[in-house]
């Protein structure tokens, strides 16, 4: 019997109600592995009344108390790690080795969030005036929601609901639809930590659970991950509903190879960040750039490399790559490849033909890898998020840079190079939020913030790191003068310092 998925709300697992459900699969199989019940508006509005209804008692807990918890759940991740990758693995279909690198990293910011005491440090300036102190304090804003990504199902939502809870929020996560598990378990792990019963609630579902949610007048600041069209109008929405939001959306990140870099490092990290996770990244390496004359050879290394990528189910210890999402997100990722040739490029290796034995109805699809690609071609304008690499050729650095800084995306950028002044130019001067340097996947550890720009990042705040702490506080000072003898009388002038 297939098993149905429901919600997590107020410390407990809860079925869903008898309204829709959707399928989840084994990508590698194609086989249906579970129902999930699509969350009602009103099973949404239980989930927010319970994180609201949780929120003065955990806003009032002390930070030994909170930071206690959540030292108890990073053990509790940490034993479980090897669990929560299989259930990553099932669903999203990524290798283990994959999925075990995902939770370790969404373990950093765990960690981050243990250190709340010090991240929650506030500011005092004493006699600021005579006998006046000044404090500078940071609250939380209440209730927040998270609506995060296929790609990431454990990692994101560690982004954003430890460092929330930390500060004082509760919050309601709705994770994506096509691998749900792993977020169950999060809220499982947090529940036996201590976590008390509607800090933390997970709601299943579709665009519909999220609108719910842009909406509610109780939920006070909104963290979304996803597609740029999506990323605008959750701003849009929340800001019009007086939510505060961060918003991050899709990307074609650039990779800028100079004539002096080492190729084969450069090749190996152009076939690490493009094929790594099957492409289906945000930070994942879309467009190299090769400059000057460098581009035969390059693109040389890079299809030796692509060639020998072993792709299979990702619970096969062989396997570097496993398939994608879903049979249509393959199909589109297909479409790109097989219309390159026609739009001017050059496909130097194409994996739209691939078949895996025994997986014959798995979302497989082998790496592609095109070269000199035109700028208008389909390839190169879209986010593909998928296992297709371009290259383009730039006659020198202006022109390299100039290309990257076109693009309607800023998430990441990352140059390989020896020359020391050449990548501290173009770390000052390229239009991105993250930049590597010899680094092609350059995502921030935890303590510093995860963000892009311009048409990657929908918000004031990056996620995470410092600015993480800054999206789930609010600022407040207060000025303070305690009588004194000496203060005694009236004074109808103007209040000043002195």
């Amino acid at each position: 019997m297939t098993q149905t998925i429901g919600h997590w709300i107020d410390g407990a697992a809860v079925p869903g109600g008898p309204g829709r459900t959707l399928t989840v699969h084994d990508p590698a199989t194609g086989a249906r592995t579970a129902r999930l019940a699509v969350a009602s508006d009103e099973e949404v509005d239980r989930a927010v009344a319970a994180a609201r209804g949780a929120l003065p008692g955990w806003a009032g807990s002390s930070l030994a108390r909170r930071s206690a918890v959540l030292f108890a759940y990073r053990a509790l991740l940490d034993a479980r790690r090897e669990e929560l990758a299989r259930l990553i693995t099932a669903e999203h279909g990524k290798v283990f080795s994959d999925a075990l690198g995902e939770v370790a990293r969404g373990l950093e910011i765990v960690d981050l969030a243990c250190g709340v005491p010090q991240l929650l440090k506030g500011e005092l300036s004493t006699e600021a005036s005579a006998r006046v102190d000044v404090a500078s304090l940071r609250q939380p804003v209440g209730v927040v929601a998270g609506v995060t990504p296929f790609n990431f199902p454990a990692m994101v939502p560690l982004w954003m609901f430890p460092l929330a809870v930390a500060c004082g929020n509760t919050f309601v996560l709705k994770p994506s639809e096509k691998d749900p598990s792993a977020a169950m378990l999060l809220a499982s792990l947090a529940s036996e930590a201590g976590l008390p019963a509607g800090v933390l609630n997970v709601v299943n579902g579709d665009r519909g659970a999220v609108e719910r949610l842009l909406d509610h007048p109780d939920v006070a600041a909104v963290s979304f991950v996803g597609s740029t069209p999506v990323a605008r109008e959750v701003q849009r929405r929340a800001v019009a509903a007086g939510k505060r939001v961060q918003a991050l959306g899709g990307a074609k990140n650039h990779m800028v190879v100079l004539p002096d870099a080492d190729l084969d490092l450069a090749a190996d990290g152009a076939v690490n960040a493009a094929y790594g996770s099957a492409g289906e990244r945000c930070m994942a390496v879309s467009v190299v750039v090769a400059v000057g004359s460098i581009g035969d050879d390059l693109v040389a290394r890079i299809a030796e490399r692509a060639r020998a990528v072993r792709v299979g189910p990702g619970d096969d210890p062989a396997s570097e790559m496993g398939p994608l999402i879903t049979a249509e997100h393959r199909a589109r990722v297909a479409g790109y490849v097989e219309r390159a040739a026609a739009q001017g490029a050059e496909v130097v290796v194409d994996g739209t033909g691939l078949r895996v034995p025994g997986h014959e109805r798995g979302f497989f699809l082998g790496v592609s890898l095109l070269d000199r690609v035109p700028t208008e071609c389909d390839a190169y304008r879209d986010e593909i998020f998928g296992p297709v690499l371009c290259v383009v050729r730039a006659d020198s650095y202006e022109e390299a840079i100039a290309l990257v800084n076109a693009s309607p995306w800023g998430n990441g950028a990352a140059v390989f190079t020896r020359d020391g002044g050449a990548a501290r130019r173009f770390q000052l001067e390229v239009e991105a939020g993250m930049v590597g340097v010899n680094v092609p996947v350059p995502v921030p550890v935890g303590h510093h913030s995860f963000g892009g720009w311009k048409d990657s990042l929908f918000g004031d705040h990056h996620v995470y790191g410092t600015e993480g702490v800054r999206f789930c506080t609010r600022g407040k000072v207060v000025t303070t003068r305690w009588p004194d003898p000496a203060d005694a009388g009236i004074d109808l002038g103007f209040p000043g310092n002195r």
